[in-house]
């Protein structure tokens, strides 16, 4: 039996989140369909981590063995032509012997999108969180330094999937502005944006106006509980709204109380960018 890595990527609206649920259309239950038909054999997979009902992947690393002896590029073609459009196999790559999706894993990456527009984004309604005022988003990048480095995050962890520790060390978080929707951007946009604010320029490099009525959150980490990232924006819009000072968040975090923090965002806006190994 070899052991493969794929790469996926997925537009979460339709589905029930990842993990096979009985009844229920799902990314895992959709993706191990679609590997039998292609194998031959059944095949079942292991994500590096579930994604909720509605969250998105633009990285998604999935492990699983199989029989077959198609070659990577070979299967990776197989896939796309028997996957829904909504699901696409970014790469397939031959792994280890042994290799684990979720505990080999050393970093993630999630994005989270925010458009705070007047007027709600129609084509992006599925893709963001509109909140009907202008946030201060300048505000919300120093109240979530504080949330950089090693800490206990109970605070921004909802019940659903104990762990043994909820401490977590974030190696990157970061909030800043695009003139679009930025959903396929790259990883380091937001300090991008940030550069481009001082300098006056646009995001395409010229010096013309970007009426910027996107967010982007970022947030690296060796590790994430159950709705940490959704917790944390929750808590930063509180923030971008004038509701609480910058300070607060540092209290929120301290606490280790998730009564203290914020509202728990909701799921369109969230997406997995990147696995490490």
């Amino acid at each position: 039996m070899r052991t493969l890595k794929l790469t996926l990527a997925y537009d979460g609206t339709a589905y029930a989140g990842w993990q096979v649920q009985p009844g229920k259309t799902t990314v895992q239950g959709t993706l191990e369909a679609a590997l039998s038909k292609v194998t031959g054999h059944f095949v079942r997979v292991l994500a590096s981590g579930r994604t909720d009902a509605g969250v998105h992947a633009r990285g998604q690393v999935v492990g699983f063995q199989t029989g077959s002896e198609l070659a990577p590029d070979v299967l990776q073609k197989a896939l796309n032509a028997v996957l829904p459009p909504d699901v696409a196999v970014l790469d397939v790559a031959e792994a280890a012997e042994g290799f684990h999706a979720i505990r080999d894993a050393v970093r993630k990456r999630y994005r989270y999108v925010i458009h705070d527009g007047p007027v709600r984004d129609v084509f992006g309604r599925a893709y963001a969180w509109h909140c009907r005022r202008r946030l201060d988003d300048e505000a919300m990048h120093r109240a979530a330094q504080v949330l950089s480095g090693t800490h206990d995050f109970s605070s921004f962890e909802t019940s659903g999937a104990p762990r043994v520790s909820s401490v977590r060390t974030v190696s990157h978080i970061s909030v800043g502005r695009a003139g679009d929707c930025p959903v396929f951007r790259p990883t380091d946009a937001t300090s991008q944006n940030r550069a481009d604010r001082k300098t006056g320029l646009s995001p395409s490099g010229d010096d013309s106006s970007v009426d910027e009525h996107f967010l982007l959150i970022d947030v690296e980490a060796d590790g994430f509980l159950y709705n940490m990232v959704r917790t944390i924006v929750g808590t930063l819009v509180e923030v971008g709204r004038g509701a609480e000072p910058e300070h607060w968040v540092g209290q929120v975090l301290e606490a280790t109380d998730r009564r203290r923090a914020g509202p728990t965002a909701p799921p369109e806006g969230l997406f997995l960018m990147q696995v490490d190994y």
